[in-house]
Parts: structure tokens; sequence; C-alpha cells
């Protein structure tokens, strides 16, 4: 059943990846249309500022996401022994290298990990989290941090990022061309007989730049979502004791929301630091129903 649910959320995840690629190409024809009066041109120039993203994206420190956060870090076991073991344990079973560990200030308990690679990774837990949690149950939310480590996770959620950014750019640019000459453009070609074709062309591309910021959204909290199921699934793997997992999961749902919390950083988190109310058929949230995530684990 683990392996089963691994290998399942590992397809899901790559179809949720095929989809923001297609997305990104289908916003970029759509804006390369409006503005150069060529799909092809936008195709070309969407790859482009994905990969300029991403790469950029990619580059910034693990130090930028643990400020962002209030986020302390401990530079030797005697800053905190009990937590640097469980990190260091959990590594070891994972097979990545130590990650560095930080700590935030903060009551509620949470937990979560960045970086670009399992060579640069690091791990925040909450104060909260260490005074709720006993060694079991930490060891299950240590476990879930290291698969997402082991998994690259950390990077695969960067380059969701940057292709979110990317696609909130380029629909900029496809919003702002009516205003440097596009319209005028069709207006041309409705001359040369045209029409109606580029009429229906034209208003499909304004939707499909309209709902793009919406359907990236999506793409990414479904994204979000599955590599929680994984990680969780992971956890087990590493810890064999999903009973570990169930409880902290329990305690971490039974709290009150964070107040260092980046925003943008929600995502990263084990549970929605935010505790914010669940939106229609789940489509915005940024993580599982926690009811959902324990309910798989007690079937493993």
């Amino acid at each position: 059943m683990l392996f089963e649910q691994i290998a399942r959320n590992k397809r899901h995840t790559v179809y949720v990846m095929a989809a923001f690629v297609v997305l990104v190409a289908l916003i970029g024809a759509a804006v390369g249309y409006v503005f150069f009066n060529s799909a092809s041109a936008g195709l070309i120039m969407a790859i482009i500022v994905a990969a300029i993203y991403m790469l950029i994206m990619i580059g910034q420190s693990t130090d930028v996401v643990m400020n962002m956060n209030h986020a302390r870090e401990l530079h030797s076991v005697d800053d905190d022994p009990q937590l640097w073991h469980i990190v260091e344990d959990m590594a070891l079973v994972a097979k990545v290298p130590m990650p560095r560990v930080f700590i935030i200030d903060d009551a509620s308990p949470n937990a979560f990990a960045t970086g670009n690679n399992p060579e640069h990774a690091a791990v925040a837990v909450t104060t909260g989290i260490q005074a709720r949690l006993n060694r079991e149950e930490m060891e299950g939310v240590i476990g879930h941090e290291m698969t997402h480590v082991r998994n690259y996770d950390i990077r695969l959620q960067t380059i969701a990022l940057a292709l979110t950014a990317a696609i909130s750019l380029l629909v900029n640019w496809g919003m702002n061309s009516f205003w440097w000459g596009g319209g005028r453009r069709r207006r041309d070609n409705d001359r040369d007989g045209n029409g109606g074709v580029e009429a229906l062309l034209m208003v499909l591309a304004i939707v499909v730049i309209i709902l793009a910021p919406i359907a990236a959204s999506l793409v990414q909290m479904a994204l979000s979502r599955n590599r929680e199921y994984l990680a969780d699934a992971g956890a087990v793997e590493l810890t064999r004791n999903p009973q570990g997992l169930i409880d902290a999961l329990n305690a971490i749902d039974d709290s009150e929301p964070m107040k260092q919390a980046d925003p943008s950083s929600a995502a990263l988190y084990i549970s929605d630091p935010f505790k914010a109310k669940k939106s229609w058929a789940h489509l915005f949230d940024t993580h599982p129903p926690m009811a959902d995530r324990i309910a798989r684990l007690k079937n493993m």
C-alpha cells in the first residue's frame, strides 16, 4: 500500500508539472498572438522568460526564505541537542546530507524544508512544535521534511514559483499590448476580409490571458497538495511508524495560526500556517485536508 501510494503520487506530480508547462506554452502563444501577431513568437518568448525566472529563483539563497520567516540557525549540536539529533538521524535514514537547522520563535506547531537541492537544504521548526510533540511525533515531522529534501520537492516548488511568476509577467505584457497597438493590427486584418476568424482567435486569446493567473494558482496548489501526500508516505517509509506522524498532524491541526510566517512561504510548511478557512472544493487550498492526510496514513 505504501509503495503503491508513493508511485501514484509521483505519477500525479508528473501530470501536474506537464499541465504547468502546457499552461505556460498556451499563455505564451496567446500573448504572442495578441502582441506580436505570431503565436510561435509568443511561445519562444514564454520559454525564454520561464527559463530566466527559474535560473534566478533556483539561485536564491536559503537565507532569504529563513529571514522572511524570522528563523534563527542552530550552528552546532550544543545549541539544541534533541532537535539536532532527530534531524541528523532522519537525514541519515533518508540518505541525504545533514541540512542546516533553524528555529522559528512561534507558539504554533509547524515546520518546513527549503533549499535548491539536498546538498544545500535547510529545515526549520517552530518552538511550538518542539513544546507540543514527543520524540516519535517529531521524527514523523522531520521524516516528512527529509522526504521533501530527498525527492527534490524543495526545487520543484521553486520551479513552480518561477513558472507562476513567468505567467504573471506574460499576462501583464498581454494586457498592456492593447495599449501598444495590438487592437490596431487586428482592425487592419478585419479590413483584409479575415474579420470573423481573427475576432474569434482574439477572444480566445483574451480569455486565456485573463484566466491564466487563476489556472496557474490552481496548478501550483495541486502540485503542493500532491507533494504533501507523498511526503507523508515518505515519512512512514523512513520511520516505520505511521502513528507518530498521525499524532503529530492531529496536534498541528488543533492549534492556533502562526504569527511569524511569511505568506509567500505558506505552501512550504507541513500545514497551513495561517489556518485559513477551507475554500470551495479545496481548489484554492495550499495543503490537503488534514482529515484526508490522516485517513491515508491510517490505511498504510
